[in-house]
Protein backbone atom coordinates (compact mmCIF):
# COMPACT_ATOMS: atom_id res chain seq x y z
CA UNK A 1 0.00 0.00 0.00
CA UNK A 2 1.31 3.47 -0.92
CA UNK A 3 2.46 5.80 1.81
CA UNK A 4 0.06 8.71 2.31
CA UNK A 5 1.61 12.20 2.27
CA UNK A 6 -0.52 15.19 3.23
CA UNK A 7 0.66 18.74 2.47
CA UNK A 8 -0.60 21.75 4.42
CA UNK A 9 -0.23 24.74 2.11
CA UNK A 10 -0.12 22.70 -1.08
CA UNK A 11 -0.78 25.54 -3.52
CA UNK A 12 2.56 27.28 -3.09
CA UNK A 13 4.78 26.74 -6.12
CA UNK A 14 7.34 24.72 -4.17
CA UNK A 15 4.82 22.59 -2.28
CA UNK A 16 2.81 21.79 -5.41
CA UNK A 17 6.08 20.73 -7.02
CA UNK A 18 6.86 18.46 -4.07
CA UNK A 19 3.36 16.99 -4.37
CA UNK A 20 4.13 16.04 -7.98
CA UNK A 21 7.50 14.54 -7.05
CA UNK A 22 5.93 12.50 -4.25
CA UNK A 23 3.27 11.20 -6.62
CA UNK A 24 5.97 10.22 -9.12
CA UNK A 25 7.71 8.36 -6.31
CA UNK A 26 4.54 6.36 -5.64
CA UNK A 27 3.05 8.18 -2.65
CA UNK A 28 -0.66 8.82 -2.25
CA UNK A 29 -0.76 12.63 -1.99
CA UNK A 30 -3.43 14.96 -0.61
CA UNK A 31 -3.24 18.57 0.46
CA UNK A 32 -5.03 21.67 1.64
CA UNK A 33 -4.78 25.41 1.20
CA UNK A 34 -6.76 28.57 1.77
CA UNK A 35 -6.54 29.77 -1.82
CA UNK A 36 -6.96 27.09 -4.48
CA UNK A 37 -7.01 28.73 -7.91
CA UNK A 38 -5.16 28.59 -11.25
CA UNK A 39 -2.48 27.93 -12.21
CA UNK A 40 -1.71 25.70 -9.19
CA UNK A 41 -5.23 24.29 -8.98
CA UNK A 42 -5.01 23.24 -12.64
CA UNK A 43 -1.57 21.73 -12.10
CA UNK A 44 -2.71 19.67 -9.08
CA UNK A 45 -5.84 18.56 -10.91
CA UNK A 46 -3.73 17.39 -13.86
CA UNK A 47 -1.62 15.43 -11.38
CA UNK A 48 -4.83 13.91 -9.95
CA UNK A 49 -3.93 15.14 -6.46
CA UNK A 50 -6.89 15.62 -4.11
CA UNK A 51 -7.01 19.05 -2.48
CA UNK A 52 -9.15 20.50 0.31
CA UNK A 53 -10.19 24.15 0.28
CA UNK A 54 -9.47 25.63 3.68
CA UNK A 55 -7.68 24.24 6.72
CA UNK A 56 -9.48 21.84 9.05
CA UNK A 57 -8.68 18.77 11.22
CA UNK A 58 -11.09 16.76 9.03
CA UNK A 59 -8.61 17.04 6.15
CA UNK A 60 -6.40 14.57 8.07
CA UNK A 61 -8.94 11.75 7.65
CA UNK A 62 -7.73 9.19 6.72
CA UNK A 63 -4.68 9.78 8.88
CA UNK A 64 -1.60 10.37 6.69
CA UNK A 65 1.72 8.63 7.22
CA UNK A 66 3.57 11.94 7.00
CA UNK A 67 2.64 15.63 6.85
CA UNK A 68 4.55 18.36 5.01
CA UNK A 69 4.14 21.82 6.51
CA UNK A 70 4.43 24.69 4.05
CA UNK A 71 6.62 27.70 4.69
CA UNK A 72 3.59 30.01 5.00
CA UNK A 73 1.87 27.89 7.69
CA UNK A 74 2.08 29.20 11.27
CA UNK A 75 1.02 28.07 14.71
CA UNK A 76 -2.68 28.63 15.20
CA UNK A 77 -3.57 27.05 11.86
CA UNK A 78 -6.32 24.55 12.85
CA UNK A 79 -4.96 21.77 10.66
CA UNK A 80 -1.41 22.19 11.95
CA UNK A 81 -2.70 22.25 15.54
CA UNK A 82 -4.46 18.94 14.88
CA UNK A 83 -1.23 17.44 13.51
CA UNK A 84 0.59 18.45 16.68
CA UNK A 85 -2.19 17.22 18.98
CA UNK A 86 -2.36 13.85 17.19
CA UNK A 87 1.42 13.44 17.30
CA UNK A 88 1.65 12.85 13.54
CA UNK A 89 5.08 12.79 11.87
CA UNK A 90 5.71 16.11 10.10
CA UNK A 91 8.61 17.81 8.35
CA UNK A 92 9.39 20.67 6.01
CA UNK A 93 9.29 20.44 2.26
CA UNK A 94 13.05 21.01 2.07
CA UNK A 95 13.75 18.10 4.41
CA UNK A 96 11.36 15.80 2.51
CA UNK A 97 13.08 16.74 -0.76
CA UNK A 98 16.48 15.76 0.59
CA UNK A 99 15.33 12.52 2.24
CA UNK A 100 13.33 11.28 -0.75
CA UNK A 101 14.99 12.76 -3.84
CA UNK A 102 18.45 14.21 -3.19
CA UNK A 103 20.00 11.71 -0.78
CA UNK A 104 22.35 9.35 -2.60
CA UNK A 105 22.28 11.48 -5.76
CA UNK A 106 24.29 14.43 -7.09
CA UNK A 107 22.48 17.67 -6.16
CA UNK A 108 23.49 20.66 -8.26
CA UNK A 109 22.27 23.56 -6.11
CA UNK A 110 21.93 27.03 -7.64
CA UNK A 111 22.01 29.94 -5.17
CA UNK A 112 22.02 33.72 -5.37
CA UNK A 113 19.89 36.79 -4.83
CA UNK A 114 18.68 36.79 -8.42
CA UNK A 115 19.00 34.59 -11.49
CA UNK A 116 18.40 31.31 -9.61
CA UNK A 117 15.34 30.23 -11.58
CA UNK A 118 16.81 31.03 -15.00
CA UNK A 119 20.19 29.47 -14.17
CA UNK A 120 18.59 26.33 -12.72
CA UNK A 121 16.41 26.01 -15.81
CA UNK A 122 19.36 26.46 -18.18
CA UNK A 123 21.40 23.93 -16.22
CA UNK A 124 18.60 21.37 -16.36
CA UNK A 125 18.20 21.97 -20.10
CA UNK A 126 21.93 21.60 -20.80
CA UNK A 127 22.22 18.38 -18.76
CA UNK A 128 19.07 17.03 -20.40
CA UNK A 129 20.29 17.89 -23.91
CA UNK A 130 23.51 16.04 -23.11
CA UNK A 131 21.50 12.91 -22.30
CA UNK A 132 22.14 12.99 -18.55
CA UNK A 133 18.41 12.69 -17.65
CA UNK A 134 18.46 15.03 -14.64
CA UNK A 135 15.68 15.58 -12.20
CA UNK A 136 15.00 19.16 -11.15
CA UNK A 137 13.21 21.24 -8.56
CA UNK A 138 12.84 24.82 -9.77
CA UNK A 139 10.75 27.72 -8.47
CA UNK A 140 9.41 28.63 -11.89
CA UNK A 141 8.29 27.01 -15.14
CA UNK A 142 11.09 26.26 -17.65
CA UNK A 143 9.35 26.40 -21.00
CA UNK A 144 11.43 23.47 -22.26
CA UNK A 145 9.78 21.16 -19.72
CA UNK A 146 6.39 22.76 -19.01
CA UNK A 147 6.73 22.28 -15.25
CA UNK A 148 9.24 23.11 -12.55
CA UNK A 149 9.80 19.60 -11.17
CA UNK A 150 10.85 16.23 -12.50
CA UNK A 151 11.90 13.07 -10.71
CA UNK A 152 15.47 12.09 -11.75
CA UNK A 153 16.26 9.11 -13.96
CA UNK A 154 19.96 9.46 -13.11
CA UNK A 155 22.10 10.69 -10.21
CA UNK A 156 21.76 14.32 -11.38
CA UNK A 157 19.27 16.68 -9.71
CA UNK A 158 19.24 20.44 -10.29
CA UNK A 159 17.78 22.37 -7.34
CA UNK A 160 17.03 26.05 -6.99
CA UNK A 161 18.61 26.89 -3.64
CA UNK A 162 16.33 29.31 -1.80
CA UNK A 163 17.84 31.33 1.06
CA UNK A 164 14.40 32.00 2.57
CA UNK A 165 13.56 30.21 5.81
CA UNK A 166 12.16 26.69 5.86
CA UNK A 167 9.12 26.30 8.16
CA UNK A 168 7.56 27.54 11.39
CA UNK A 169 9.80 25.15 13.36
CA UNK A 170 12.95 25.56 11.22
CA UNK A 171 14.22 29.07 10.52
CA UNK A 172 17.30 27.94 8.61
CA UNK A 173 17.40 28.67 4.86
CA UNK A 174 15.95 25.93 2.70
CA UNK A 175 19.27 25.49 0.89
CA UNK A 176 21.00 24.20 4.04
CA UNK A 177 18.94 21.02 3.69
CA UNK A 178 20.11 20.20 0.17
CA UNK A 179 23.76 19.20 0.78
CA UNK A 180 25.07 20.05 -2.69
CA UNK A 181 27.83 18.14 -4.41
CA UNK A 182 28.03 20.93 -6.97
CA UNK A 183 27.19 24.40 -5.68
CA UNK A 184 26.66 27.49 -7.82
CA UNK A 185 27.25 30.79 -6.01
CA UNK A 186 25.73 33.22 -8.48
CA UNK A 187 25.52 36.59 -6.71
CA UNK A 188 24.76 38.06 -3.31
CA UNK A 189 22.96 41.27 -2.37
CA UNK A 190 20.65 42.25 0.46
CA UNK A 191 17.13 40.86 0.14
CA UNK A 192 14.33 39.36 2.26
CA UNK A 193 14.24 42.27 4.67
CA UNK A 194 11.34 40.60 6.49
CA UNK A 195 13.60 37.84 7.87
CA UNK A 196 17.20 39.10 7.56
CA UNK A 197 18.28 42.24 9.46
CA UNK A 198 21.26 42.94 7.21
CA UNK A 199 23.55 41.52 4.54
CA UNK A 200 25.90 39.97 7.09
CA UNK A 201 23.06 37.74 8.32
CA UNK A 202 22.70 36.36 4.78
CA UNK A 203 26.47 35.97 4.36
CA UNK A 204 26.51 33.81 7.49
CA UNK A 205 24.01 31.38 5.96
CA UNK A 206 26.01 31.16 2.73
CA UNK A 207 29.17 30.38 4.70
CA UNK A 208 27.33 27.55 6.43
CA UNK A 209 26.22 26.27 3.02
CA UNK A 210 29.81 26.30 1.76
CA UNK A 211 30.81 24.07 4.66
CA UNK A 212 28.27 21.45 3.59
CA UNK A 213 29.93 20.79 0.20
CA UNK A 214 32.25 17.75 0.38
CA UNK A 215 35.92 18.08 -0.50
CA UNK A 216 35.23 15.90 -3.53
CA UNK A 217 32.50 18.31 -4.68
CA UNK A 218 32.73 21.52 -6.70
CA UNK A 219 31.97 25.15 -5.95
CA UNK A 220 31.27 27.22 -9.05
CA UNK A 221 31.43 30.91 -8.20
CA UNK A 222 30.71 34.14 -10.03
CA UNK A 223 34.16 35.66 -9.87
CA UNK A 224 32.83 39.08 -10.95
CA UNK A 225 30.76 39.43 -7.77
CA UNK A 226 32.79 40.87 -4.85
CA UNK A 227 30.38 39.48 -2.25
CA UNK A 228 30.72 35.96 -3.67
CA UNK A 229 34.51 36.26 -3.77
CA UNK A 230 34.42 37.31 -0.12
CA UNK A 231 32.71 34.03 0.79
CA UNK A 232 35.22 31.75 -0.90
CA UNK A 233 37.74 31.53 1.98
CA UNK A 234 35.04 29.47 3.75
CA UNK A 235 35.19 26.78 1.04
CA UNK A 236 36.60 23.30 1.68
CA UNK A 237 36.08 22.21 -1.93
CA UNK A 238 37.70 23.09 -5.26
CA UNK A 239 36.52 26.50 -6.52
CA UNK A 240 36.02 27.25 -10.21
CA UNK A 241 35.05 30.78 -11.21
CA UNK A 242 33.07 32.16 -14.13
CA UNK A 243 32.34 35.71 -15.29
CA UNK A 244 33.27 38.37 -17.81
CA UNK A 245 36.65 39.18 -16.26
CA UNK A 246 39.46 37.28 -18.08
CA UNK A 247 40.93 36.14 -14.74
CA UNK A 248 38.03 33.76 -14.17
CA UNK A 249 38.43 30.04 -14.89
CA UNK A 250 35.71 30.40 -17.54
CA UNK A 251 34.95 33.80 -19.02
CA UNK A 252 32.78 35.16 -21.80
CA UNK A 253 33.10 37.87 -24.42
CA UNK A 254 30.02 39.44 -25.98
CA UNK A 255 29.84 39.29 -29.76
CA UNK A 256 26.73 41.50 -29.73
CA UNK A 257 26.01 44.21 -27.17
CA UNK A 258 22.53 42.84 -26.39
CA UNK A 259 23.94 39.48 -25.25
CA UNK A 260 22.35 37.46 -28.05
CA UNK A 261 25.79 36.22 -29.24
CA UNK A 262 28.77 35.41 -27.02
CA UNK A 263 31.84 33.21 -26.78
CA UNK A 264 33.04 31.20 -23.78
CA UNK A 265 36.74 30.75 -22.99
CA UNK A 266 38.67 28.56 -20.55
CA UNK A 267 41.73 30.74 -19.95
CA UNK A 268 42.85 31.74 -23.45
CA UNK A 269 41.24 28.70 -25.04
CA UNK A 270 37.92 29.26 -26.89
CA UNK A 271 35.42 26.59 -25.83
CA UNK A 272 32.17 27.38 -27.61
CA UNK A 273 30.12 30.13 -29.28
CA UNK A 274 26.49 30.74 -28.37
CA UNK A 275 23.88 32.35 -30.64
CA UNK A 276 20.57 32.25 -28.79
CA UNK A 277 17.22 34.02 -28.43
CA UNK A 278 17.96 35.52 -25.01
CA UNK A 279 19.22 39.03 -24.33
CA UNK A 280 21.05 40.80 -21.52
CA UNK A 281 24.40 40.34 -19.80
CA UNK A 282 22.57 38.73 -16.88
CA UNK A 283 21.48 35.87 -19.14
CA UNK A 284 25.04 35.46 -20.41
CA UNK A 285 26.19 35.12 -16.78
CA UNK A 286 23.39 32.58 -16.22
CA UNK A 287 24.51 30.69 -19.31
CA UNK A 288 28.14 30.69 -18.19
CA UNK A 289 27.12 29.12 -14.88
CA UNK A 290 25.08 26.41 -16.59
CA UNK A 291 27.86 25.71 -19.09
CA UNK A 292 30.46 25.52 -16.32
CA UNK A 293 28.45 22.83 -14.48
CA UNK A 294 28.38 20.64 -17.57
CA UNK A 295 31.95 21.27 -18.72
CA UNK A 296 33.47 20.68 -15.28
CA UNK A 297 31.74 17.32 -15.14
CA UNK A 298 32.90 16.26 -18.59
CA UNK A 299 30.17 17.14 -21.08
CA UNK A 300 31.37 17.79 -24.62
CA UNK A 301 31.30 21.51 -25.58
CA UNK A 302 29.10 20.87 -28.63
CA UNK A 303 26.42 19.33 -26.37
CA UNK A 304 26.64 22.29 -24.00
CA UNK A 305 26.21 24.65 -26.95
CA UNK A 306 23.20 22.63 -28.16
CA UNK A 307 21.54 22.89 -24.76
CA UNK A 308 22.10 26.63 -24.38
CA UNK A 309 20.99 27.50 -27.90
CA UNK A 310 17.91 25.31 -27.56
CA UNK A 311 16.86 26.87 -24.25
CA UNK A 312 13.35 28.32 -24.58
CA UNK A 313 13.37 30.50 -21.49
CA UNK A 314 11.38 30.61 -18.27
CA UNK A 315 7.82 31.76 -17.78
CA UNK A 316 7.73 35.32 -16.42
CA UNK A 317 11.40 36.08 -17.16
CA UNK A 318 11.05 38.72 -19.89
CA UNK A 319 8.43 36.42 -21.39
CA UNK A 320 6.75 37.87 -24.47
CA UNK A 321 3.01 37.77 -23.75
CA UNK A 322 1.77 39.23 -27.02
CA UNK A 323 2.54 41.56 -29.91
CA UNK A 324 -0.17 43.66 -31.55
CA UNK A 325 -0.10 46.74 -33.78
CA UNK A 326 3.68 46.84 -33.49
CA UNK A 327 3.59 46.96 -29.67
CA UNK A 328 5.21 44.13 -27.69
CA UNK A 329 4.21 43.38 -24.09
CA UNK A 330 6.41 41.29 -21.79
CA UNK A 331 5.94 39.74 -18.35
CA UNK A 332 8.92 39.88 -15.99
CA UNK A 333 9.16 38.55 -12.43
CA UNK A 334 10.96 41.61 -11.08
CA UNK A 335 11.93 41.64 -7.41
CA UNK A 336 15.37 43.26 -7.18
CA UNK A 337 16.97 46.42 -8.67
CA UNK A 338 19.96 44.60 -10.18
CA UNK A 339 17.71 42.21 -12.11
CA UNK A 340 15.51 45.11 -13.22
CA UNK A 341 18.46 47.11 -14.52
CA UNK A 342 20.12 44.26 -16.42
CA UNK A 343 16.81 43.24 -18.00
CA UNK A 344 16.08 46.79 -19.19
CA UNK A 345 19.64 47.33 -20.44
CA UNK A 346 19.49 44.12 -22.46
CA UNK A 347 16.14 45.04 -24.03
CA UNK A 348 17.33 48.58 -24.74
CA UNK A 349 20.43 47.24 -26.50
CA UNK A 350 18.19 45.05 -28.65
CA UNK A 351 15.73 47.76 -29.74
CA UNK A 352 17.82 50.96 -29.71
CA UNK A 353 16.58 53.22 -32.50
CA UNK A 354 13.58 51.02 -33.20
CA UNK A 355 11.21 51.95 -30.39
CA UNK A 356 10.79 52.99 -26.77
CA UNK A 357 11.16 50.75 -23.74
CA UNK A 358 8.43 51.14 -21.10
CA UNK A 359 9.07 49.80 -17.58
CA UNK A 360 5.89 49.25 -15.56
CA UNK A 361 6.81 48.30 -11.99
CA UNK A 362 4.56 47.04 -9.19
CA UNK A 363 6.66 47.02 -5.97
CA UNK A 364 5.03 44.02 -4.35
CA UNK A 365 7.48 41.78 -2.46
CA UNK A 366 8.27 42.30 1.22
CA UNK A 367 11.61 43.86 0.34
CA UNK A 368 10.51 45.90 -2.69
CA UNK A 369 7.75 47.60 -0.69
CA UNK A 370 10.31 48.90 1.81
CA UNK A 371 12.93 51.63 1.44
CA UNK A 372 15.72 49.06 1.36
CA UNK A 373 16.42 49.79 -2.32
CA UNK A 374 15.20 53.39 -2.38
CA UNK A 375 18.48 54.76 -3.72
CA UNK A 376 18.99 51.98 -6.27
CA UNK A 377 15.63 51.91 -8.02
CA UNK A 378 15.95 55.15 -9.96
CA UNK A 379 19.27 53.92 -11.38
CA UNK A 380 17.79 50.49 -12.10
CA UNK A 381 14.86 51.99 -14.02
CA UNK A 382 16.96 54.58 -15.86
CA UNK A 383 17.58 52.43 -18.98
CA UNK A 384 13.84 52.61 -19.77
CA UNK A 385 12.53 55.45 -21.92
CA UNK A 386 9.28 55.60 -19.97
CA UNK A 387 8.50 54.43 -16.41
CA UNK A 388 5.23 53.81 -14.57
CA UNK A 389 5.24 52.78 -10.90
CA UNK A 390 2.32 51.83 -8.68
CA UNK A 391 2.17 52.77 -5.02
CA UNK A 392 3.17 49.89 -2.73
CA UNK A 393 0.56 48.42 -0.42
CA UNK A 394 1.37 49.12 3.23
CA UNK A 395 0.30 45.70 4.60
CA UNK A 396 1.30 46.75 8.10
CA UNK A 397 4.34 48.88 7.24
CA UNK A 398 4.42 52.47 8.56
CA UNK A 399 4.73 55.27 5.99
CA UNK A 400 8.29 55.93 7.15
CA UNK A 401 9.34 52.45 5.95
CA UNK A 402 7.36 52.33 2.70
CA UNK A 403 9.19 52.81 -0.61
CA UNK A 404 8.92 56.48 -1.63
CA UNK A 405 7.85 56.04 -5.25
CA UNK A 406 7.18 59.76 -5.65
CA UNK A 407 10.82 60.56 -4.93
CA UNK A 408 12.02 57.89 -7.37
CA UNK A 409 9.81 59.29 -10.12
CA UNK A 410 10.93 62.86 -9.36
CA UNK A 411 14.56 61.78 -9.70
CA UNK A 412 13.86 60.01 -12.98
CA UNK A 413 12.03 63.04 -14.41
CA UNK A 414 14.83 65.34 -13.30
CA UNK A 415 17.43 63.11 -14.97
CA UNK A 416 15.36 62.47 -18.11
CA UNK A 417 13.87 65.91 -18.75
CA UNK A 418 11.80 65.85 -21.92
CA UNK A 419 10.08 68.47 -24.05
CA UNK A 420 7.13 66.10 -24.17
CA UNK A 421 6.69 66.28 -20.39
CA UNK A 422 7.30 63.76 -17.63
CA UNK A 423 8.74 60.40 -18.63
CA UNK A 424 7.94 58.73 -15.28
CA UNK A 425 4.63 58.51 -13.44
CA UNK A 426 3.18 57.18 -10.17
CA UNK A 427 -0.27 55.61 -10.35
CA UNK A 428 -2.60 53.79 -8.00
CA UNK A 429 -3.31 50.55 -9.82
CA UNK A 430 -3.35 48.50 -13.03
CA UNK A 431 -6.33 50.39 -14.44
CA UNK A 432 -4.38 53.66 -14.24
CA UNK A 433 -1.40 52.00 -15.95
CA UNK A 434 -3.64 50.92 -18.83
CA UNK A 435 -5.02 54.45 -19.12
CA UNK A 436 -1.55 56.03 -19.46
CA UNK A 437 -0.25 53.40 -21.85
CA UNK A 438 -3.30 53.40 -24.10
CA UNK A 439 -3.06 57.18 -24.54
CA UNK A 440 0.69 57.20 -25.22
CA UNK A 441 1.95 54.00 -26.82
CA UNK A 442 2.90 53.72 -30.47
CA UNK A 443 4.24 51.14 -32.89
CA UNK A 444 7.69 49.89 -31.91
CA UNK A 445 7.14 50.27 -28.16
CA UNK A 446 8.34 47.48 -25.87
CA UNK A 447 6.34 47.31 -22.62
CA UNK A 448 7.81 45.34 -19.71
CA UNK A 449 5.36 44.58 -16.90
CA UNK A 450 7.52 43.98 -13.80
CA UNK A 451 5.83 42.30 -10.84
CA UNK A 452 6.14 39.12 -8.79
CA UNK A 453 2.34 38.88 -8.57
CA UNK A 454 -0.68 38.88 -10.87
CA UNK A 455 -0.88 42.71 -11.08
CA UNK A 456 -4.68 42.54 -11.38
CA UNK A 457 -4.57 40.77 -14.76
CA UNK A 458 -2.88 43.73 -16.43
CA UNK A 459 -1.63 41.80 -19.47
CA UNK A 460 -5.17 40.78 -20.45
CA UNK A 461 -6.40 44.35 -19.89
CA UNK A 462 -3.68 45.71 -22.17
CA UNK A 463 -4.44 43.13 -24.84
CA UNK A 464 -8.14 44.03 -24.79
CA UNK A 465 -7.26 47.73 -25.03
CA UNK A 466 -4.98 47.17 -28.01
CA UNK A 467 -7.57 45.00 -29.72
CA UNK A 468 -10.34 47.59 -29.39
Amino acid sequence: MAHHLHIIGICGTAMAGLAALAKDKGWLVTGSDSGIYPPMSDFLEEQKIKTFSGFAPENLDPVPDQVLVGNAISRGNPELEAVLDMGLPYCSGAQWLFDNVLAGRHPVVVTGTHGKTSTSSMTAKVLDSGGWQPGFFIGGIPQDFGQGVRFPKSPWVVVEGDEYDTAFFDKRPKFLHYRPRTLILHNLEFDHADIYPDLEAIRKQFRLLLRSVPASGHILANGDDPEICGLLPSAFSPVITYGFAPGNSYHAKLEHSDGSRWQLFNGDKPILKVNWNLIGEHNVINGMAAATVALVHGMAPELVKKGLEGFQGVARRLQKRFEMKGITVYDDFAHHPTAIETTLRGLQAKVTGKGRVWAVLEPRSNTMRRRIHQDRLATALAPADRVIMTRPAARGLPDSELLDVDLIVQNLNRAKSSNAGDVAHVVADAAAVVEILSSSWKSGDQVVIMSNGGFDGIHAKLQVQLDS
